[in-house]
C-alpha cells in the first residue's frame, strides 16, 4: 500500500514558478514509477510527467516539456514537479500518482493516486 499526500499548490502569475511535492509512505517508494496528471474543469486527466522507479529517464507532455521537470528524491520517499514559466492553461488540480510500471502515460496504468491540489495560474 502507497499513500501519497500532495503540497505546494497555490495561485501564481503567468511567467512564474511553482514546486508541488508529493511524499509517499510505505517502505517500497523505490519500485514505483512515479509522476503528475492534471485535471481542468470540464476536461479529462490527462498526463503531465513520470520518471521511471529508479530515478534517471523522465518523460513529459508535449505542452509542459522545456518548462516543468518531476525529480524523485528515493531516500525522502518524494517525487517533486518543478514548474516553470507557468501559462493560464495550466490551471487545474493536479494528482500525484504512483504506478507499478517500468514508465506511465494512462490513467488506466495508476495504482494509487494523492487527493489532487489546486494550481491557478493567473494572466
Amino acid at each position: 500500500q502507497v499513500q501519497l499526500v500532495e503540497s505546494g499548490g497555490g495561485l501564481a502569475q503567468a511567467g512564474g514558478s511553482l514546486r508541488l511535492s508529493c511524499p509517499a509512505s510505505g517502505r517500497t517508494f523505490s519500485n514505483y514509477a512515479m509522476g503528475w496528471f492534471r485535471q481542468a474543469p470540464g476536461k479529462e486527466r490527462e498526463f503531465v510527467a513520470c520518471i521511471r522507479s529508479c530515478g534517471g529517464l523522465a518523460y513529459y507532455a508535449d505542452s509542459v516539456k522545456g518548462r516543468f521537470t518531476v525529480p524523485r528524491d528515493n531516500a525522502k520517499n518524494t517525487v517533486y514537479l518543478q514548474m516553470n514559466s507557468l501559462k493560464p492553461e495550466d490551471t487545474a488540480v493536479y494528482y500525484c500518482a504512483a504506478a507499478l510500471v517500468p514508465v506511465f502515460r494512462s490513467v488506466r496504468e495508476i495504482n494509487y493516486w494523492g487527493q489532487g491540489t489546486q494550481v491557478t495560474v493567473s494572466s
